[in-house]
């Protein structure tokens, strides 16, 4: 998967509906979200994913991707995405591991998002 396929399959996640993330989501899939319960199946965001409203626009930046082994993509970046004229814009640093099953079929294993407030907190030594 080219660099240009690999951040519309990304955003897609962000914007498509509940049955095109229930697609792209491996039901063994690790998820680490900011909010509770924190850590979820790929079963359990897809879930989520089918009552929550979907975000209408995402944007991706500081991308970074990874090929660490032939059908294996690890991907980071900063997400800001919104819900249109809902509720404040959402703000995460995140991180999905993708890989391959066959040929043009890939499924997101791993996905993390860690909100900025997070990234500036000192700890105590």
């Amino acid at each position: 998967m080219d660099d240009a396929r690999i951040w519309t399959f990304e955003e897609s996640l962000w914007t498509g509906d509940a049955d095109h993330y229930r697609a792209l989501i491996d039901d063994h899939c690790l998820m680490v979200l900011p909010s509770e319960p924190h850590v979820v199946t790929g079963r359990q965001a897809i879930e989520a994913v089918a009552s929550t409203p979907r975000w209408s626009h995402v944007d991706l930046s500081d991308r970074q991707v990874m090929r660490p082994e032939e059908g294996l993509i690890v991907i980071a970046y900063r997400a800001r995405a919104s819900r249109g004229d809902e509720g404040e814009p959402y703000e995460a640093f995140c991180t999905t591991s993708i890989r391959r099953r066959a040929h043009e079929d890939w499924l997101v294993v791993q996905h993390s998002q860690m909100p900025p407030l997070a990234v500036g907190s000192k700890q105590s030594a």
